[in-house]
């Protein structure tokens, strides 16, 4: 796994070992940060389930001007802490070493410009993390949420919950659904 572009570009980063973490293909990484970029600069980026922190990382080697790392795997948190060393981007970081529902009431930002989340598959993660960030002050009508998940997980409940679906990108195992916060009606 490497650093796709920007001023960390094909540094390689480590992963933590064991089947705990599912890092982020470099093919589907790239895609994803493509249709991200115009958003990325000067952004606060927000990673959830961060594994290596390869995707906070990225974030933050295109101009993201600060990122959360939030991760409870203690060898996961050595590798994201490893990581931004070697890509000297640590002074732009803040690694939050808890589960991310308790890690979501840490973040003290006027807006986070980007959250990204890629939690275990299939124990509905997703919904218990939108819940809490509907709650958030940081996160506003313009806060872009991106939720990696398997091809089957249903996002039919968003709107329930405050939130739309602004696109979906399918991949040959999984998807990236992006969401923002409802703005009601006037």
């Amino acid at each position: 796994m490497r650093v796709i572009a920007g001023t960390a570009r094909s540094l390689r980063l480590k992963t933590p070992e064991g089947m705990d973490t599912r890092p982020t293909t470099d093919r589907i990484k790239e895609t994803l940060f493509n249709m991200l970029q115009p958003d990325l600069p000067d952004a606060v980026f927000v990673d959830l389930y961060s594994g290596s922190g390869g995707i906070g990382i990225e974030a933050l080697s295109r101009g993201a001007r600060h990122a959360y790392f939030v991760e409870n795997n203690k060898s996961a948190i050595a590798c994201i802490t490893d990581n931004l060393r070697f890509t000297r981007l640590a002074d732009r970081a803040t690694v939050l070493k808890q589960d991310a529902l308790a890690a979501l009431q840490s973040i003290h930002e006027k807006e986070a410009d980007i959250v990204f989340m890629d939690p275990p598959y299939g124990f509905g993660y997703e919904r218990a993390v939108l819940q809490c960030l509907r709650q958030a002050s940081y996160v506003t009508a313009h806060t872009l949420i991106v939720i990696e998940a398997s091809l089957d997980t249903d996002f039919g409940w968003l709107p329930e919950l405050g939130f739309q679906t602004v696109k979906e990108k399918r991949y040959k195992t999984n998807k990236h659904v992006f969401c923002r916060r409802q703005v009601p009606a006037v």
